[in-house]
């Protein structure tokens, strides 16, 4: 286990939806650095952490600390300690904006900087995920699924040179290779990797996924969430000889076991 104090750190979250609890009093550490898979079966509030994380939703009891202080609230409500970027499954790019447009979208409703700025940061962006540049006069209906997967990376690490403290940190990635063919699947991955390297700050992310190559292929760190709680922290390396057997019935695709 990582002896650093976490940057992120949920204590006793739930949350429900209606008459279903989805989050049981969880805990999660998430460290400086980390390369860190959520896992487990479909409908077990995986998508739901990454919102609680990134103050998209509150929780119904529990705390979240940033850095070592208490999270109160929404992202909007107050300033953040720490900046977080989310890519959702399905890339969620604005259908009637350009590629530039929708990766340059914070900066142009929330930045003073000049549009030649803008472009700047934003074919920089680009060529950070491997798309040229010519990509950013295009629409999302003209992109393939793993270009617009690409894009919503780029629109992940883009921030404001003027306001440093918005730099993300850690980068959500909700389910990355959904609907991607193995080829376009190894790119995206590759790109995680390469993006943790090369970032200037976002050195930590946290995925959900349940594609057996995105594990292996982009996770330092997994932990495995049923029945409302994390059931399982280990290294990937230990998938192959845990004798947990929810870990064991994920990967085996066995019909038998703990998992209903």
């Amino acid at each position: 286990m990582n002896s650093s104090e976490p940057i992120i750190e949920l204590k006793g979250v739930s949350k429900s939806f209606g008459n279903k609890i989805i989050l049981d009093n969880a805990d999660l550490k998430i460290y400086e650095g980390d390369a860190l898979v959520i896992i487990g079966p479909s409908g077990t509030g995986k998508s739901t952490i990454l919102r609680i994380i990134a103050g998209l939703i509150e929780p119904d009891q529990g705390e979240i600390y940033v850095k070592g202080k208490k999270r109160v609230g929404l992202i909007e409500d107050h300033q953040e300690f720490l900046a977080v970027s989310m890519v959702f499954q399905q890339a969620a790019l604005f259908d009637s904006l350009t590629v530039r447009e929708n990766i340059g979208f914070s900066l142009y409703q929330h930045s003073t900087l000049s549009h030649d700025k803008i472009k700047e940061i934003v074919d920089h962006s680009l060529q950070m995920v491997s798309l040229p540049t010519e990509t950013a006069n295009l629409y999302p209906a003209e992109l393939s699924g793993g270009m617009r997967k690409r894009v919503s990376f780029a629109r992940a690490i883009v921030f404001d040179p003027d306001k440093p403290e918005e730099r993300p940190e850690v980068v959500l990635y909700d389910e990355p290779t959904a609907g991607l063919d193995p080829i376009a699947s190894t790119v995206v991955e590759d790109l995680v990797r390469h993006l943790q390297s090369t970032c200037e700050a976002c050195s930590a992310y946290v995925m959900v996924t349940h594609q057996n190559s995105t594990i292996r292929r982009t996770g330092d760190r997994l932990v495995f969430l049923y029945e409302g709680k994390f059931q399982w922290d280990g290294e990937i390396k230990e998938i192959d000889t845990t004798d947990n057997p929810l870990v064991r019935q994920f990967f085996s695709a066995s019909t038998e076991g703990p998992i209903k």
